[in-house]
């Protein structure tokens, strides 16, 4: 059974890394190889009741992400209708694309361990939405921002999901792993982004021109200030929202949903119905992307099955037995995650190696944080950031692979080896 788990999850991959070619839509190949990976097992793991319960579990923790991503996206296109990036757009004053880029990468990697990496994504793909015309140049910045998301998330407890769970787990604490992994996540950003800027050297950055009925509904100044900074202000507020009650991230996005609905009927109550359609939040539900949250429940009820019938915590024991090296092993997990999600592969690690043998803080957990947050950036398929970054900009997935994930994997390494480096000199 385990042997024709791998093969299909493999061939179900291969089908989505080859959408375009083949002209088979991703989100129906994750659904197809999700529905195969748990009929097979079903079939032939024998405790019908169990395999059910387990799904069960798979689906709470699938609904919390998705709920957590229509949330998300769902402000960020309130904002868009109402203007409000225009908050930003307006005050960005550089006309070469290299600038723009050392600009964009910064603001990320910071917003990132502010929000979270998913969020941030979304937030700045859209935003250079505004800024740039040609969609080659927003490819490039997509890419960017992919890996300056999972870098800023991976130095911050909030930052990204797995380094929140170590800092849930009593894996890691706060203070030490700002600043253990701070240097080495700047540097697998600033390498990447440093190359790129100097590719794009030279460029001008071209805005799109918009016709008068292309600029969607008119808003006042007021109106633009009110729910940018709203929005904004409810993505910063989820964070604290978790850290004060313990209710996962969805229940606080959720609610700012509700808040920012609300307060959107009370400031349009006064309009006629045509006059504030485009501005109203069912309007903007129905503009979210929801063939990438589709394809986001297949992928992960897919990986869920791998989770389930133990294959990554077996990949993780084999590892510790040919391996050996603590630091190669967890190198290696973080390449394994730009393939497979790194939430169930570092579930499986926190289930591997216990707290009384590796105590809060110890090196095995901070290198982890470092590598599975940022090995998710080298493939577009490999992080959160990077599936809703390919369903917002259409990138192909060899596009990807041939453009950005060199510059994602040297910046891996770069920052890998400051780690052990800095480790080194302090221990």
């Amino acid at each position: 059974m385990l042997t024709l788990l791998v093969i299909v999850f493999v061939i179900a991959y291969a089908v989505i890394a080859l959408e375009h070619p083949i002209k088979i839509n991703k989100s129906a190949s994750a659904l197809v190889g999700a529905g195969l990976l748990w009929t097979i097992y079903a079939l032939a793991g024998g405790e019908s009741h169990q395999v059910g319960e387990e799904l069960g579990e798979s689906v709470m923790a699938t609904a919390q992400i998705v709920f957590f991503l229509m949330g998300a996206m769902t402000i960020v296109e309130v904002v868009d209708a109402h203007n409000g990036f225009a908050v930003i757009t307006q005050r960005i004053r550089t006309t070469q694309l290299s600038s723009l880029m050392w600009l964009v990468g910064f603001v990320t990697f910071f917003l990132s361990a502010v929000l979270d990496n998913l969020t941030t994504t979304i937030v700045m793909i859209s935003l250079m939405r505004k800024l740039l015309a040609k969609h080659e140049d927003r490819l490039f910045f997509a890419g960017i921002i992919v890996i300056a998301a999972n870098s800023g998330g991976a130095w911050s407890p909030i930052g990204d999901v797995t380094t929140t769970m170590l800092w849930i787990g009593g894996q890691i604490t706060t203070l030490a792993i700002m600043a253990s992994v701070f240097i080495p996540a700047v540097l697998s950003m600033v390498v990447p982004l440093a190359v790129t800027a100097y590719l794009l050297r030279g460029k001008p950055v071209e805005s799109p021109q918009l016709s008068e009925g292309d600029r969607g509904p008119q808003t006042t100044e007021f109106e633009r200030n009110l729910m940018f900074f709203l929005g904004i202000g409810i993505l910063i507020a989820v964070p604290v929202f978790k850290t004060i009650t313990h209710l996962p991230p969805f229940m606080g996005i959720l609610f700012g949903l509700g808040i920012l609905w609300l307060v959107g009927d009370l400031v349009h109550r006064h309009k006629e119905d045509e006059e504030k359609q485009h501005l109203t939040l069912v309007h903007a539900l129905g503009r979210i992307d929801m063939a990438s949250i589709v394809f986001f429940i297949g992928i992960l009820l897919a990986v869920a099955t791998l989770e389930h019938t133990h294959i990554l915590t077996a990949l993780a024991q084999w590892l510790e037995q040919t391996v050996g090296r603590q630091d190669v092993i967890v190198l290696i997990i973080g390449l394994v995650s730009a393939i497979v999600d790194n939430v169930p592969l570092v579930a499986a690690s926190m289930g591997m190696y216990s707290l009384a043998q590796y105590p809060t803080d110890h090196f095995l957990w901070e290198f982890l944080a470092y590598c599975a947050g940022t090995g998710g950036s080298i493939l577009i398929i490999g992080s959160a950031a990077g599936v809703a970054a390919m369903g917002l900009e259409k990138i192909h997935f060899f596009w990807y692979v041939r453009k950005i994930s060199w510059l994602a994997l040297i910046g891996y390494f770069a920052g890998a080896g400051a780690y052990l480096l800095q480790y080194q000199l302090l221990h």
